[in-house]
């Protein structure tokens, strides 16, 4: 999402499709050609978006299964309560806790979410939810409680787009070593286990880790070392369509400034978080390269304005952060589940 003052988006120009029967919000699909989500407007004042979406999840399904996203822009959405009453209006389910984190937010209650708190001078590379896990939520909702002065974009890439644009070697590698996921979670370098999963007791983690396929072991000190392997592309379960969904080029440290990477290019074992193929294989830099410039080439940005709500399908579209200036206030809530297998075969090759 570019800064403001630029010039009319792709969802300003986009062909308009109305399509409830009441016309009491237009939907309007995204232009021909590169990419954007699907837009839900008000076509008059005072329009509830809950009690909307509340009768019209269906027609939000088939939008979500074109498009990956509908950006809801022009209702009145004046608090984090509202929010939630919208989420949970549009959802096949209730709003689903952050548990299994791999980025630090403040949770405001009911399961709503401030956005990842990451120093606003850095980027957040595009990545699917929870990608990296057994199990995610289907849908993700953004609420845009207050727009950045500048920049604090929150680029999408269509994780089909995606998928088609890398090449089909890259694919076929990925597709049979799959990636492993190692963390080392520690007080004062990146989150401890104790905020990652939502408890201090370590039998609890340990039965958490059981049933997510999660290998685990305590440190000397006190920390917890974890290793899971997970599939690198997915199949979505309503389209059937192939999407790339991982998070190793957003775990492994080429993804990190070079300062730091150098930093932890001589302690690679007390990384917070690195990834590699499944069994330990490294995963080559020319691969990470490769998926960077294919989400580059994909990446679309609409402006944030104040009351946006944007619905992604988590697994037809990945979402990121651009640096910004000023305030940003940007909340996240999660629905309906999806629960993968848990481990994926041994590497073929």
């Amino acid at each position: 999402m570019t800064t403001r003052g630029a010039d009319r988006s792709a969802l300003d120009r986009a062909r308009r499709r109305p399509v409830t029967l009441d016309q009491i919000v237009e939907l309007i699909d995204g232009a021909d050609g590169a990419w954007s989500p699907a837009l839900a407007r008000p076509a008059a004042a005072g329009v509830d978006l809950a009690w909307w979406l509340s009768s019209h999840r269906d027609e939000v399904d088939r939008r979500l299964d074109r498009a990956g996203a509908v950006l809801f822009r022009g209702f009145a959405i004046p608090s984090a309560d509202q929010f939630r009453r919208v989420v949970e209006a549009g959802s096949r389910g209730p709003l689903v806790p952050y548990t299994y984190a791999s980025t630090d937010r403040r949770h405001l209650g009911h399961h709503v979410y401030t956005s990842t708190e990451y120093p606003r001078a850095y980027a957040i590379p595009l990545h699917n939810e929870l990608s990296y896990a057994a199990d995610w939520p289907m849908r993700l909702w953004f609420w845009c409680e207050q727009p950045p002065e500048a920049g604090g974009a929150t680029p999408l890439a269509d994780a089909r787009r995606v998928h088609a644009r890398l090449p089909r070697e890259l694919v076929d590698r990925f597709e049979r070593r799959g990636v492993q996921y190692v963390r080392r979670y520690r007080r004062d370098l990146d989150l401890p286990w104790q905020q990652v999963f939502a408890t201090e007791d370590r039998d609890e983690v340990a039965r958490f880790c059981a049933r997510a396929g999660i290998e685990h072991a305590w440190m000397p000190d006190g920390s917890l070392r974890t290793s899971q392997a997970r599939p690198a592309v997915a199949s979505h379960p309503r389209t059937g369509e192939a999407v790339w969904f991982n998070q190793a080029h957003l775990f492994h440290p080429f993804a990190l400034p070079s300062q730091e990477r150098l930093a932890l290019a001589s302690c690679a074992d007390e990384a917070p978080r690195t990834a590699t193929h499944a069994g330990g294989a490294p995963i080559d830099v020319s691969d990470l390269e490769a998926i960077a410039d294919a989400y580059a080439r994909e990446a679309a940005r609409i402006p944030w304005r104040a009351g946006d709500v944007l619905l992604l399908d988590n697994m037809l579209v990945a979402h990121g952060r651009d640096p910004f200036e000023g305030p940003r206030r940007i909340l996240v809530a999660m629905t309906e589940m999806r629960h993968g297998r848990a481990m994926i075969e041994a590497p073929g090759g």
